[in-house]
């Protein structure tokens, strides 16, 4: 009988790339979703009937439940960047944690992946890192044998993170950020999309993985590698503390006085005290090698999705050979 995963947070950016490689892998995907009828495309991931959206909140314990159920494997990819309303930190990624797992081993599910993140602890001054590390003390407790992944700064198509940057640089000849010395290490997503698949089907010991690319380098260097990639010329502005705090602090005012119909999502003093420490993998952690993944470079992968950020687009490559050309007498 082909066995059944449930991937919370399955149509989000990570989620979409692990349900495609379990459909591929012959597995039966029920993608958990608070909007099923919005994920609809989540179906073309596999053959009819293979790759199902299902409604679940993970701050509800019967849409859990009932998500879970029969399932042979689960895999936890929910998460947030931001808070809003009840979706916080704590509610999604400490006590939701939780919940998937408590509730995995009450099912008798025979492996759980749990996704949290480099920097997970509960000493941080980043209230999201430290609701990472109290969801990996909470995963562990109640079942011991999961495979928990910390990734680095995740990029690909989707990302929102090369792509939040990128589309900057449109509007203004500056491109300021914060924390530029802060050392960052991009992991491409379908790597980890591949590990996540690797402990869902059992072949990953249990224990904890730091996920990181083969490249780690100072966030002002991202910025630089990704301003080459676009053709653009753009000053890179790191900010000083007190400038980077007081603008995460005006942003946050107006989301404020604008009771949220303006939503911060461009810096927030929480997003501040995480980029203040390195987020690379740990001396000594087991990471992609381990799971036999060759780590993909960033310079592949990039061109293939931040080429529409250039100034003439997919034509810009066009552009480029045409001015060696000669006009013939």
């Amino acid at each position: 009988m082909t066995k059944l995963v449930t991937i919370l947070g399955g149509s989000g950016f990570v989620g979409r790339y692990v349900a495609r490689r379990m459909a591929q892998a012959g597995w039966r995907v029920r993608v958990a979703t608070r909007r099923p009828n919005e994920r609809l495309y989540v179906r073309t991931y596999g053959f009819v009937g293979q790759v199902e959206p299902v409604l679940c909140n993970i701050r509800d314990e019967a849409s859990v439940r009932a998500a879970i159920t029969g399932a042979d494997a689960v895999v936890n990819c929910a998460g947030i960047l931001f808070e809003r309303g009840r979706n916080t930190f704590s509610a999604v990624q400490a006590d939701g944690a939780g919940l998937v797992a408590r509730l995995a081993a009450e099912a008798g599910v025979a492996h759980l992946v749990h996704v949290s993140a480099i920097g997970a602890s509960d000493a941080s001054d980043s209230a999201y890192q430290r609701s990472k590390a109290a969801g990996e003390a909470a995963v562990r407790a109640a079942f011991p044998d999961a495979v928990i992944l910390r990734p680095s700064i995740i990029f690909g198509p989707e990302d929102g993170f090369f792509n939040r940057f990128a589309a900057m640089t449109r509007f203004s000849p500056v491109l300021p950020i914060a924390h530029g010395d802060t050392r960052l290490q991009p992991v491409y997503v379908d790597d980890v999309a591949a590990a996540i698949a690797k402990g869902a089907m059992g072949q990953a010991p249990a224990g904890t993985y730091e996920l990181g690319g083969p490249d780690a380098m100072r966030f002002h260097d991202l910025m630089a590698m990704m301003l080459t990639e676009i053709r653009r010329r753009r000053v890179i502005v790191s900010m000083p503390g007190w400038m980077a705090g007081l603008t995460a602090r005006l942003l946050g005012a107006a989301q404020v006085l604008t009771a949220g119909l303006y939503s911060n999502t461009t810096l927030t003093r929480d997003q501040l005290a995480a980029l203040a420490t390195d987020n690379v993998v740990s001396d000594g952690a087991k990471g992609l090698k381990a799971l036999r993944i060759e780590a993909t470079p960033m310079d592949l992968i990039l061109p293939t999705y931040l080429w529409r950020f250039r100034p003439a687009g997919q034509y810009e490559a066009i552009k480029e050979s045409a001015k060696g050309l000669r006009r013939q007498e």
